[in-house]
């Protein structure tokens, strides 16, 4: 394993760093640890917004009508 110094760090952070680290039951050094782990090797969850945009284009929306139990068909536009 690698060691990691990180120098000049405001006291506002380190304060916040031992606050969460506390709250976590853990020691400043390991919530470092993690809070590097989830900044840098977890997969970031998309948006609700991003996983609309990656929907592909498959057809106008009348391609999608929908037909009531009574045989009305709804469209949207």
């Amino acid at each position: 394993m690698a060691n990691l110094i990180v120098r000049n760090i405001d006291e506002e952070i380190v304060d916040a760093l031992k606050a969460r680290a506390g709250k976590h039951g853990r020691s400043a050094e390991a919530e470092h640890r993690i809070i590097l782990e989830a900044a840098l090797l977890r997969p970031r969850k998309k948006s609700f917004t991003e996983a609309l945009k990656n929907i592909p284009d498959v057809g106008s929306d009348t391609d999608f009508e929908r037909i009531n139990d009574n045989g009305d068909r709804d469209v949207f536009n």
